[in-house]
């Protein structure tokens, strides 16, 4: 693999600057972000997420934020212009030095550290309402005659109930159109293309085929039973046969990428959940037998046409080199230096690249790192940013890895690399993952404008 320098891009380092006043911003906004920090350490977040409520096991939808949105409400405004509000006076008082203005700002801090705490106990008396509010708002939009995607978006950011999800992450995606009057008639064209595709290449005999599609149908099928081995279900025969079709007509249609591996975890939620049209109960109890070839096959399009959509958006991480992935883990690095210094340079000391790890979770979506259980809310976040999907993941993935800051600066370089493939997220719950979401958001707020603070 190229060094991943080859592939970076890097944040802003054209912005003018006075090298003393720099250096005096840095070290302010430094001061800034630990009090920040201060209060993701399991205490309270400012605004909109709330962490005092426990999520029980079943309540998949149930969220720890009341109107979590990727677009601003009245609410978020609320917080996104706190969080920006300290960052605008702390470079403001650059020149202000007087101890004053110090002492100052950390009452105001204290007071508001105060504030948001019973602002969040308040709030979450009310969370559950609010859940049902929302589950009503989606039912209303997804009924409509014309869905407004960017409205979707919002109510889809913070989990969608698994029985609407189908529909929204068709919609979600572009596979579907939001005009309800043409979308069977559009799903019912794609589904025979799809079955098209098939026909001309994936049902031909080896004779009929090149060395390298001969070589890349035989990865496939050696990939297939190694999806998400721990779930039964993927381990029925005629599931890793939808699966080999699907990927194999995926990579035959898109040669620029052809098939790479990582990219047959990418089906597997999508294959879940549109199977949940059809079965009931437990997945561990599924039988894809009990189905139509015909349903099967309607099935593994919306699959196919989904894969598609998704890695529209990200291509470049499945071509040679894979340097969209690069690219992002070199952000992911920057950004973890500037939130988490002391892990940041422990990680450095220890001589652990990025790559060695956060390459899997880039390339699988961490879908390998968390219980597949949460997988499909994972998803419901990520199909709801859309195209600005890649930029975000550098964010959760982030949240992710300083979940386990404390531990990770006790270990050394062989601890570290036996720790981050094997992370102790077996137990997680949804409240695990909505706390991964609600860190990235805060920190997608204060850093996704100013990208200069993340210049190196």
């Amino acid at each position: 693999m190229k060094n991943s320098e080859t592939h970076r891009t890097q944040f802003d380092h054209n912005q003018p600057r006075n090298d003393s006043s720099s250096a005096t911003i840095d070290s302010r906004f430094n001061q800034t972000l630990k009090n920040v920090q201060g209060l993701l350490k399991g205490r309270s977040i400012p605004g909109k997420v709330l962490l005092t409520r426990r999520l029980e096991p079943a309540d998949e939808l149930t969220v720890l934020s009341p109107d979590y949105r990727r677009t601003q409400s009245a609410h978020e405004t609320g917080t996104s212009d706190r969080i920006n509000t300290i960052l605008d006076e702390d470079v403001r008082n650059t020149s202000k030095q007087g101890n004053t203005a110090n002492v100052g700002k950390l009452k105001s801090s204290a007071s508001d550290h105060e504030i948001t705490s019973k602002e969040v106990q308040r709030s979450t008396i009310g969370a559950r309402a609010t859940d049902s509010a929302r589950v009503m708002k989606l039912t209303k939009e997804l009924s409509g005659t014309t869905v407004i995607l960017e409205r979707l978006r919002e109510l889809a950011w913070s989990g969608v109930p698994p029985n609407m999800r189908p529909t929204t992450w068709r919609l979600l995606l572009g596979y579907a159109p939001p005009n309800s009057d043409r979308r069977e008639g559009v799903l019912r064209r794609k589904r025979l293309e799809y079955l098209e595709c098939v026909s001309q290449f994936y049902d031909l005999p080896d004779s009929e085929r090149s060395d390298d599609e001969i070589n890349m149908l035989r990865q496939i099928a050696v990939d297939c039973p190694r999806t998400v081995p721990d779930v039964t279900f993927f381990q029925q025969e005629q599931v890793q046969k939808s699966l080999e079709r699907i990927l194999y007509t995926w990579a035959i249609r898109h040669p620029a990428s052809g098939y790479v591996q990582g990219i047959n975890d990418l089906v597997t939620p999508f294959l879940v959940v549109f199977l949940s049209e059809y079965l009931e109960g437990s997945t561990e109890k599924w039988s894809v037998a009990t189905l139509s070839s015909q349903k099967i096959s309607e099935i593994e399009a919306d699959c196919y046409w989904c894969l598609s959509k998704l890695l529209e958006g990200m291509q470049d991480h499945y071509t040679f080199a894979q340097p969209g992935i690069q690219r992002l883990v070199f952000k992911l690095k920057e950004l973890v230096r500037r939130i988490d210094e002391p892990v940041s340079r422990h990680i450095e000391e220890q001589g652990l690249e990025f790559i060695q790890f956060a390459f899997r979770w880039f390339n699988c979506l961490l879908i390998r790192e968390i219980p597949f259980n949460l997988v499909t809310r994972l998803w419901d976040t990520y199909l709801a940013e859309g195209d600005a999907l890649p930029d975000f993941l550098v964010y959760i993935y982030a949240s992710f890895l300083l979940t386990w800051s404390d531990e990770l600066q006790k270990l050394d370089f062989q601890e570290m690399v036996m720790f981050l493939q094997h992370l102790p997220t077996q137990n997680w719950s949804h409240q695990e993952l909505e706390m991964v979401l609600s860190r990235a958001y805060m920190w997608h707020s204060m850093f996704n404008n100013s990208p200069s603070h993340l210049a190196g």
